[in-house]
């Protein structure tokens, strides 16, 4: 268990040390300082227990260490050098223009660690911050509705993407918010589930830059399809921010005919994962002269009707061919012949298993869906309705592949911000709760982009960086804390903020 310990050093000064007994033996941790007076002492004494504080370790002060310092008193502790990150962050956002502290203080504590509006009050009160009443948190969470604060957000992240570029280009993916809860209401409905539950659910799209920086967010019933979420996402965007010359980039799970029909006739441009099962008869002409022969990194490309009747349209397809992604391929396809040919033997139960057939003798493997699969083995495909001459095969494969942008943003959202489960239950304070998220995705993604480390990296790292303040004699003292040289290579990447120390 680690202790504070004062040694006195050959000068005559104070050494304060963070030391772990283990096994009977003594380690210093960490070496805090010296003090050559009282007040120096009582700072480096409190240093050290926040230290052991932030490392969330016991900490024994049942030592002579902990006292002796002279009628010293520690009147304040903070983490002000993360705070004043966090700050300057949503600041050079454009957020503050809400004019709203209990909404900021709320987004930046999920940030720093997620938790509910009343737990909200502790995170800020261990970080040393002047904490709002929970009945404060309820009211900026009204105001957040009643005042559209995610129009406001929406269009100062709008602002902030512009800077790198035109927002030209779009990502858009759907995900679910569940719900601890068993009856469903207009909004919260049983629906398709990414995580394969039960509970009642919203559904979230999400549309961001190509660099995964969040642009809108907009919630929809549980049991929605996620094809007809993406049209009312884009036409908010573009009339909150009048952005013409729209391309975006949407999963396979958004290929359907009327859902890429719908997107034209309002005048979007897009680029959506293809089909691979069509790939024989799109590239028949490859495939007679070639085989499945294919350089790594092949681009062909082809037209194919899409849709039937009235809704059929030509759609220009593009397919590239990966060598890496045929040794995936052919793992994948060899374990579901094997569960294929084990099913044929009866020694496995049919399932769901991919090339088997049934037959009047039984079942069997299907062969030719094997060697069908083999042949499209390395391929993807996209669906675009741009020209060559705007975009190209490769420029076209290029932007769906940013297409993981959003989905680590919503694993972000996810894991680092605790989106889930939601335990509002209201549709205006479950679309606030949603707004919160909004914004602290945006700053952690801002963040992140700004120092290269994970905002998880940060918080852990800026955290346990103390500012004390003592009190000695009626004099107050501010000690700042030590830069370690993680966290000044953190800070050195940020635009100069008012840090202690540094």
């Amino acid at each position: 268990m680690p202790f504070v310990r004062k040694v006195k050093t050959a000068s005559g000064a104070t050494a304060v040390q963070v030391v772990e007994k283990r096994h009977g033996v003594r380690r210093i941790v960490a070496h805090v300082g010296s003090a050559h007076d009282d007040a120096e002492l009582a700072v480096l004494i409190a240093s050290a227990r926040d230290r052991i504080h932030a490392s969330q370790q016991a900490l024994d002060l049942d030592t002579p260490a902990a006292g002796g310092a002279g009628g010293a008193i520690v009147t304040e502790s903070s983490s002000e050098v993360l705070w004043n990150v966090l700050i300057e962050a949503y600041r050079r956002l454009g957020f503050d223009q809400l004019a709203d502290e209990a909404f900021r203080a709320l987004v930046l504590a999920r940030i720093v660690e997620p938790t509910s509006k009343s737990a909200a009050v502790g995170v800020l009160d261990e970080l040393g911050v002047a904490a709002p009443h929970r009945n404060t948190f309820t009211a900026a969470l009204r105001r957040c509705v009643d005042k559209d604060y995610r129009a406001a957000l929406a269009a100062a992240c709008a602002a902030a993407s512009r800077r790198s570029g035109p927002v030209s280009l779009v990502l858009y993916d759907v995900t679910t918010l569940h719900f601890e809860v068993e009856n469903e209401d207009k909004l919260r409905k049983v629906g398709m589930s990414k995580e394969r539950r039960v509970d009642p659910q919203i559904q979230v799209g999400l549309l961001v830059d190509p660099s995964g920086f969040p642009l809108e967010v907009r919630c929809f019933e549980g049991n929605k399809a996620e094809t007809t979420t993406l049209l009312p996402v884009l036409d908010e965007f573009r009339k909150r921010h009048q952005v013409r010359d729209m391309v975006v980039v949407a999963d396979a799970g958004m290929l359907s005919a009327s859902n890429l029909n719908a997107l034209e006739d309002n005048e979007f441009s897009f680029i959506v994962g293809s089909r691979i099962s069509k790939a024989p008869y799109d590239l028949a002409m490859h495939f007679e002269r070639h085989g499945n022969a294919f350089d790594d990194g092949q681009i062909l490309e082809s037209r194919r009707d899409i849709g039937t009747g009235k809704a059929k349209r030509s759609r220009r397809t593009v397919y590239q061919y990966r060598f890496a992604r045929h040794k995936h391929d052919d793992r994948a396809i060899n374990a579901m012949v094997d569960r294929a040919e084990k099913v044929a033997a009866g020694t496995r139960p049919l399932k769901k298993d991919r090339f088997v057939r049934i037959a009047n003798s039984g079942t069997e493997v299907d062969w030719a869906l094997v060697e069908r699969a083999r042949q499209l083995a390395g391929l993807k495909g996209y669906v675009t309705n741009l020209p060559e001459a705007t975009m190209g095969g490769l420029a076209i494969v290029a932007a769906y592949h940013d297409l993981w942008q959003v989905e680590a943003s919503f694993r972000m959202t996810k894991s680092d911000l605790r989106a889930r489960p939601v335990f509002h239950r209201e549709r205006d304070t479950i679309e606030a709760h949603l707004t919160v998220v909004f914004a602290a995705l945006a700053v952690s993604r801002h963040l992140q982009d700004a120092t290269g480390v994970t905002i998880k990296t940060l918080i852990r790292t800026l955290r346990p960086l103390r500012t004390i303040r003592v009190d000695v004699g009626g004099h107050p003292i501010t000690a700042a804390p030590q830069i370690t040289d993680q966290a000044r290579a953190i800070l050195n990447r940020l635009p100069a903020i008012n840090a202690p120390g540094h």
